[in-house]
């Protein structure tokens, strides 16, 4: 036996498969157990009780006719469900709608100094850089950016870096 490894021991004896594996099917004229359906299952074991056929709903009748559709002389409405899915904007102009003059337009996108670069900027004076404190406001990817309608001017969106 060498050192530092634990003593070897063999895994328990394997027990065999089930003892129905790989039975036959229930002959034909076998009668299932009473509330459990036409058959027992693959495993040769019923259903636990609450897992049989689902009972009848009681107290529900479908509509008449309801399969064949309404009647020739009714009328159905319709009602028409319209989503509004703003995009994910980001850093590239994307397309929106405006609320203000109510048209599909292409933003326009303008790059504003946000918290990002006002603690980059901190960051730096922290450690010493004064130097380069101004770095962080002379980057597009320090600031925050504003997409605006190309219409009207109106502000549509803020996407901030942080």
């Amino acid at each position: 036996m060498e050192k530092g490894y634990p003593p070897h021991e063999s895994a328990p004896p394997y027990p065999g498969p089930p003892m129905n594996y790989g039975a036959a099917a229930p002959p034909p004229g076998h009668a299932p157990l009473p509330g459990y359906g036409p058959s027992v299952p693959s495993s040769g074991y019923p259903p636990p009780p609450g897992y049989g056929p689902a009972p009848p709903l009681s107290g529900y009748a479908p509509p008449p006719n309801f399969a064949q559709g309404p009647s020739p002389g009714t009328t159905v409405p319709t009602t028409t469900v319209t989503y509004v899915v703003t995009p994910n904007l980001q850093d590239a102009p994307g397309q929106s709608l405006c609320p203000r003059c109510n048209r599909t337009v292409l933003t326009r996108t303008e790059h504003v100094s946000g918290l990002m670069a006002w603690l980059i900027c901190g960051g730096l004076c922290l450690f010493g850089c004064f130097p380069c404190a101004c770095i962080p406001f002379c980057v597009d990817a320090c600031k925050d950016v504003e997409h605006r309608c190309s219409s009207c001017n109106q502000v549509l969106y803020i996407y901030k870096r942080m």
